[in-house]
């Protein structure tokens, strides 16, 4: 038995575009369609299971006059029939009978444990079950599909019924978070949006009436080729105009500007009322969603609103100035007889702080190590300096923007080693000696001595435990993970932990950086596998991590990670047992629980655990 969520979706700006933008493949002047398109809290939560049926099963009162239960044979020409049925969890059939023609499956059983997304509310009730039912089918017979295949299947899966959605509908699958999604004929890409501040976002069901058909029907008058100049507004609003507010939109966003995120909400629908509005009159005139952006009552606590979906009088969205005005809104809506619901987008934590541990002996480079740390092995670098491995790895944070650095040693006897180098300044006598260049570069040392953190393993207990040791430096925050015997050099102008961080502020999840190795030497590295969630086949979503847990090099650790080390500790220590607390394991724990991103990095990889790949490491490090 798997649980699964799938959280309905809201559309905050570039309604229509996707329709629009498909009608490329006929008109190629017709500008592609734009969307900014993001999960909500509110949504379907499920347990899936395999079976020998297609079973749809529910204990949630809410929707109790929505549908009944059903089961059926995994028949296509059955599940098709029960397609085309009309009942609101035919969507659940559509898609079952596309899996089971492309790709064989067996049945699942469905239950549906809790529901609270609103039903036919523009907040797509029916995209999100039908990637529910995708993401089981997927999960439960390892199709290896990743996010845009299961939103793929949804789509198609809901055109299976008597239901014709958009293609942003199915943006649900990508969880609650902001995308911009791009509609150009055929083709859909998805990209996941930064947010800098939070957005305390309030919609609601007005409650009222619309005809989403007629609303539909009347808009693609215009399309593909305007007859007249109303027509030609319409097509301007939904292209070109509208790529203006998306890009105006993302910038908000990103630089943290919710007033003029607003205020673009506003102006997004005097855009609407003027240019599309007059295409379909009796339903977008829409006479309760004008008085509410209008309510005098509502202005002080919101910087912006507009419509929902399709508009008309079905949805109404705001953007509140804070949490308490959030609620006070909601508050007031429901007086005045609307469901209303909170969705608050938050930013990503931007990662701060990293960890690199340096605790080992370094057995394979002895008899060397018994005099100096490995991670104090000299590299000769492209610009003539020689540094040690610490310092090469310390300034590559540095450079991606990191401003505290924890070093896990193996005693305090160790930490004078990392004083003496980064905190004590040379004598001045050598001092003498040095060029200029390096007389300053000797004060670039010692200022990155102010940086680090040291925490201590006292005990040998695996990579992991060495790990843990720095939780309470990572404060509940996303953490930066460098090993200590590890370089990598950029073939951007990016630093490695720097392309890992992005993609971070991107996700917001558990990222791990891959490297490509030879097929011969797959046995002595840690091995990813899942699927590529991109065409560069650059970001892999992690369906298993496999063994040699030490051998990636960079990850972000997020605060499940620690709290799953901390349980995998506790758990030893009941047991009395003396097993090694590994890192792979609490990562493949909090994969199958929140997921996992892998990063293929665009660099070259170094490793410096040995003496033939040291060798190697000293021969081409410097020539890059």
């Amino acid at each position: 038995m798997k649980k699964l969520f799938v959280p309905g979706r809201l559309c905050l700006f570039g309604e229509h575009t996707d329709w629009a933008g498909h009608y490329r493949t006929m008109n190629a002047e017709i500008a592609p369609g734009a969307a900014i398109v993001t999960g909500i809290e509110q949504g379907i939560y499920a347990e899936v299971e395999k079976s020998s049926l297609f079973e749809v099963q529910s204990v949630v009162p809410e929707i109790e006059n929505e549908w009944q239960d059903f089961a059926c044979r995994m028949d296509e020409q059955e599940l098709k029939r029960i397609a085309k049925s009309g009942s609101f969890f035919c969507y659940c059939a559509g898609v079952a009978s596309y899996m089971l023609e492309w790709y064989k499956v067996g049945g699942v059983r469905i239950k549906i444990t809790s529901m609270t997304l609103p039903i036919k509310s523009g907040l797509s009730s029916s995209a999100a079950i039908c990637v529910l039912v995708a993401r089981a089918f997927n999960l439960l017979y390892n199709l290896n599909l990743n996010t845009m295949g299961e939103m793929n299947i949804a789509y198609v899966g809901e055109l299976r019924t008597s239901s014709r959605c958009g293609r942003l509908d199915q943006a649900c699958a990508f969880g609650v978070k902001p995308n911009l999604m791009t509609f150009d004929g055929d083709e859909v890409e998805v990209q996941s949006l930064n947010v800098k501040k939070p957005l305390y976002w309030v919609f609601a069901d007005l409650c009222g009436q619309k005809d989403t058909v007629k609303i539909l029907r009347d808009l693609n008058r215009a399309y593909p080729f305007a007859s007249n100049e109303q027509e030609q507004l319409e097509q301007q609003a939904l292209g070109q105009l509208n790529q203006d507010i998306i890009n105006r939109a993302i910038k908000y966003m990103a630089e943290g500007e919710p007033a003029k995120l607003g205020q673009l909400m506003t102006e997004a629908e005097e855009l609407f009322n003027s240019h599309i509005m007059p295409m379909c009159p009796s339903e977008l005139e829409a006479p309760k969603l004008r008085a509410t952006l209008a309510d005098p009552n509502i202005q002080p606590l919101v910087y912006g609103g507009k419509g929902v979906g399709s508009h008309g009088d079905g949805s109404v969205q705001f953007l509140a100035r804070d949490p308490d005005c959030q609620q006070k809104l909601i508050d007031y809506l429901k007086a005045k007889g609307m469901k209303a619901y909170p969705l608050t987008i938050k930013p990503v934590h931007t990662v701060r702080r990293a960890i690199i541990p340096v605790a080992g002996f370094g057995t394979r480079l002895y008899p060397a190590t018994r005099a100096l740390k490995k991670d104090f092995f000299p590299i000769p670098c492209p610009d003539g300096m020689v540094r040690p491995v610490i310092l090469i790895l310390i300034e590559e944070l540095i450079q991606s923007g990191i401003e505290e650095i924890c070093l896990v040693l193996g005693s305090e006897d160790e930490r004078r080693l990392y004083a003496d180098f980064f905190e004590r300044p040379i004598d001045d006598d050598h001092m003498s000696k040095l060029s200029k260049e390096a007389q300053e570069y000797e004060n670039h040392i010692v200022d990155i001595g102010k940086r680090l953190r040291y925490v201590y393993q006292r005990e040998k207990r695996g990579f992991g435990h060495a790990v843990y040791q720095a939780a309470q430096f990572a404060r509940n925050e996303p953490v930066l993970l460098m090993l200590g015997d590890t370089l990598y050099r950029s073939l951007t102008n990016k630093p490695c932990a720097l392309q890992l961080i992005e993609e971070y502020e991107r996700y917001n999840c558990l990222i791990i950086g891959l490297y490509p190795v030879a097929l011969g030497d797959v046995s002595h590295f840690g091995i990813m596998n899942g699927v590529w969630e991109d065409k560069d086949e650059r970001i892999l979503n992690v369906t298993t991590v496999y063994e040699k847990p030490t051998s990636f090099g960079q990850y972000i650790l997020t605060p499940e990670v620690f709290e799953q080390l901390a349980h995998d500790i506790s758990e030893a220590d009941a047991e009395g047992s003396t097993r090694e607390i590994e890192l792979t394991s609490a990562l493949e724990a909090v994969r199958s629980r929140v997921g996992m991103i892998g990063v293929r990095l665009y660099s070259q990889r170094f490793d410096m655990g040995n003496p033939a790949a040291l060798v190697d490491t000293i021969t081409k490090f410097s020539h890059i």
